[in-house]
């Protein structure tokens, strides 16, 4: 019988659209449901919208609709929006549904009967925007000490909730169950307020009537959170004629939410079960914020960033890696699109993409796309697999505590160790000294790794179990792993044909080319040639830099694309000297990381070349290779380096393949 596992996201209130930071949670939650699906459990993940209160009331009414179609309209934009990122949920509840408002009802009768709801009147300071009340010593200059807005003074007959009844049952509760609240530090927090005074909450309004009606006095409407919080059971069917699922799931149930509401789930919603008799969830896990501009992301205060955007920009993927790496364990995270971009090119288009983007090219390059098989293992495969091993079991450990970050610090070990291998085994001097044995056994182990961190990944950034698949040749590339396919080493077959396809994260850059990357333009393909830099003009100048295309940076063809280059004549393109030569070292250039420093044989000579193509290129993979260079290119100087020609390659969006030819020729043969 499978284990079961429930998890919860807080169900968004639909005010207006979604941000970033709502995504966070969200994403979280999938995440762990997808990684327990691939650990064999039965899942429930549940997110949802909280939809009535007092402000979508007054906003429906200013956009002369109900209630319900003004939530109706937004409810869908969220649902798109999970649709996008790639969530899994299994149910999606609203709080405007029959089957909600019957379980929050039944819930209410329950502790009424158990004499813990009574009536009086409340008066105090109430934010709409917010729909919270707030005592006047906690107003901020006289508005709410959240959003800055203003508040109104309500007064009001309510129902009311004796918290203080289970005050000294959740303390005992919580020291009993020290997994219950995490993490530690929320623990913490939750344990001093109760200790504190627990003051009874009012449950129930009269000022409006968007909510659900009160069983017993329908000329009240349930406050939102015990409205609201109720959500969780009301979706497994508690309180109903088939209990099945709530039996099932309820006594698994993982809440995840922001620390902003902490307080609500570990304090007021399991004393509304304890009155009702109801068990308590198995954890309430607190997350940290995404801060902006210093402060919290929220709607309230107008600085939220628009998730659909940013998935059009960058891609769900990498949103998600984003969220998931950038939030500390219990901690606060940072977000920029700064931030976003150096994380999507320093670690999934430089470090993962390349990783896979290079193994593939190898495969095909070597063994016409056919994964060999190892023959004899030394002792770099050996770390290579210890290191597969720690990731899987760290991934996994790191997981089960739900720090999402540290699971892919881990990852990325393997990740990290994979390129290390690349650099270390050196497999073009394998095909170039005739070693087969050798290089089948390091291309056998570099596909092996890639496919063991499609599964590794899964949980993360979904959307590449289908691309690697492709790529990695599997026979159902599109199926969900199991877990335990990345706990066992050797699992893919000799003989399996890969395709390198388009690079998985293909690298950004800015809208300009800097000025040190030069550009030739040839019917709509840009083909870069080495970064140019006339004597006087330093590599780094903003400046316009001459070169052999006139100015370097994007050409006057590139900025207007849908203007054709100028035509020239047959004399004109005679004066080019392209010739073949052959690569016979490559460095690095100290402060630049797009250059390479590269020394070619051209015709019984050796020339200085700097290519600006070391994001796409390793040194170690240029030696010996036959490439195109400008030989009569006027020489220039690139970061203190004088450079004796231009190669050329072919750019297609942000992936680049240096022109080579067909077949072996000899150095200084001329292009024509």
């Amino acid at each position: 019988m499978a284990r079961s596992f429930y998890v919860t996201t807080p169900i968004y209130y639909p005010s207006d659209k979604l941000h970033i930071g709502h995504a966070l949670t969200t994403t979280m939650a999938d995440t762990l449901a997808r990684f327990k699906r691939m650990q064999g459990y039965e899942v429930r993940f549940l997110t949802g919208s909280d939809e009535h209160g007092q402000k979508i009331q007054r906003k429906a009414a200013a956009a002369n609709v109900s209630p319900q179609e003004y939530v109706d309209e937004i409810v869908a934009s969220f649902q798109q929006l999970w649709q996008r990122l790639h969530i899994s949920y299994d149910d999606f509840i609203r709080t405007s549904e029959g089957r909600h408002i019957a379980c929050v009802q039944e819930l209410f009768r329950r502790i009424y009967a158990q004499g813990d709801i009574y009536k009086s009147e409340y008066a105090g300071w109430y934010c709409t925007p917010c729909e919270t009340f707030w005592p006047e010593r906690q107003l901020v200059e006289g508005a709410c000490p959240d959003c800055g807005r203003p508040v109104e003074l309500l007064k009001e007959e309510s129902y009311f909730f004796r918290l203080s009844n289970y005050a000294d049952a959740l303390l005992a509760h919580i020291e009993s169950h020290p997994d219950f609240v995490q993490p530690v530090s929320r623990r913490h927090e939750m344990i001093n307020f109760i200790k504190g005074g627990l003051e009874d909450l009012c449950i129930s309004r009269t000022s409006f009537d968007w909510g659900i009606p009160v069983p017993m006095d329908p000329r009240h409407v349930v406050y939102v959170w015990f409205d609201a919080l109720t959500n969780y059971i009301s979706a497994l069917g508690w309180g109903s004629s088939d209990e099945s699922l709530f039996h099932k799931f309820w006594p698994e149930a993982v809440h995840l939410v922001g620390k902003d509401i902490v307080r609500f789930h570990t304090v007021i919603w399991p004393i509304m079960l304890m009155a009702a008799g109801v068990p308590l969830p198995k954890k309430v896990f607190g997350h940290g914020w995404l801060l902006v501009d210093g402060g919290k992301m929220s709607k309230s205060r107008g600085n939220v960033v628009d998730p659909f955007v940013l998935i059009e920009r960058y891609g769900a993927d990498s949103i998600r890696y984003f969220l998931l790496r950038e939030l500390p364990y219990g901690g606060d995270g940072y977000y920029s699109e700064e931030a976003l971009r150096q994380r999507y090119n320093t670690d999934l288009a430089n470090d993962l993409g390349n990783l896979v983007h290079r193994s593939l090219t190898m495969i095909e390059r070597y063994r016409e796309g056919m994964v060999p098989a190892a023959t004899a293992p030394a002792a770099l495969e050996n770390d290579l697999q210890r290191v597969a091993a720690q990731a899987v079991a760290q991934v996994e450990e790191e997981l089960e505590r739900f720090d999402m970050g540290a699971a892919l610090a881990a990852a990325w070990r393997l990740v990290d160790r994979a390129n290390k291998y690349i650099e270390e085994t050196a497999p073009w001097n394998l095909a170039r000294q005739g070693q087969n044995e050798r290089l089948d056994t390091v291309l056998y182990h570099l596909a092996e790794g890639l496919r063991i961190l499609r599964v590794v990944l899964a949980p993360f950034m979904p959307g590449l179990v289908t691309r690697l698949g492709h790529q990695l040749g599997l026979p159902n590339p599109g199926a969900f792993p199991a877990w335990e396919e990345a706990q066992t080493w050797g699992v893919l077959s000799p003989g399996t044909h890969v395709r390198r396809g388009e690079p998985l994260f293909p690298r950004l850059t800015d809208e300009e080319i800097p000025p040190e990357e030069g550009s030739l333009i040839a019917t709509g393909t840009r083909v870069a040639g080495a970064d140019l830099e006339p004597s006087g003009v330093p590599a780094d100048s903003t400046g316009p830099a001459e070169g052999a295309v006139g100015k370097a940076g994007r050409s006057q063809a590139e900025q207007s694309p849908d203007t054709p280059p100028a035509e020239i004549s047959i004399d004109e393109f005679a004066r080019l000297d392209l010739r073949v030569a052959r690569v016979v070292a490559a460095e690095r250039i100290t402060g630049a990381d797009k250059l390479l420093k590269l020394t070619v044989e051209l015709g019984g000579q050796e020339r200085t070349v700097v290519a600006g193509i070391a994001r796409h290129y390793q040194p170690q993979e240029l030696v010996g290779k036959q490439v195109v260079v400008v030989a009569n290119l006027k020489p220039a100087r690139l970061r203190g380096v004088t450079s004796q020609g231009m190669v050329l390659a072919a750019v297609v969006g942000d992936e680049l393949t240096l022109v080579t030819p067909e077949k072996e020729i000899a150095s200084g043969a001329k292009v024509r």
